[in-house]
């Protein structure tokens, strides 16, 4: 929790699921899907609702996380599929290649890497990218996949029987 007793009022960020806790000091936090516990042992926030409910936060670290540094940097988009389907229509050739690593908890940390995994493909293959790989980077990078593929990969033609 964070130090010091004062009230700590938490309000929503302009990114869904980003909230910003006003007190002492103002940090960028997220809601704690598992209250109690930290993951690296990082600050938590716990503010009462009207209704008497309470909610705890995370607070984010811009020195250990790129994506909390690029919200505070202010950054407009912060969906990274999104973010690499858009320089592919821009640098990219038709049948160019492209390689992301996905995070899986930085995306969701709510249900499984592999989901994750799973749902950011499927974005992909929405903006016109086809996979062709998809490795998990365990056990060197835990719930980290690294997928490869092509941009508007042109279709192939089938052979002529008169060839």
């Amino acid at each position: 929790m964070m130090k010091g007793g004062s009230k700590a009022v938490v309000v929503p960020h302009r990114h869904d699921g980003v909230f910003i806790s006003k007190s002492k000091e103002d940090a960028l936090c997220t809601r704690n899907m598992v209250p109690g516990e930290s993951v690296y042992g990082e600050k938590r926030v716990s503010v009462q609702n009207e209704d008497g409910t309470k909610v705890e936060y995370r607070v984010w670290n811009p020195f250990r996380s790129k994506l909390a540094a690029a919200v505070l940097g202010g950054v407009d988009d912060i969906w990274i599929a999104r973010i690499l389907a858009l320089n592919a229509s821009y640098f990219l050739k038709t049948g160019g290649h492209f390689v992301i690593s996905i995070k899986g908890n930085c995306i969701d940390c709510t249900i499984p890497a592999e989901a994750v995994f799973a749902s950011e493909v499927e974005k992909l293959k929405a903006e016109q990218l086809k996979p062709s790989e998809q490795v998990t980077l365990d056990p060197f990078e835990r719930d980290h996949a690294c997928v490869v593929g092509g941009y508007r990969m042109p279709k192939k033609q089938k052979p002529s029987p008169w060839s």
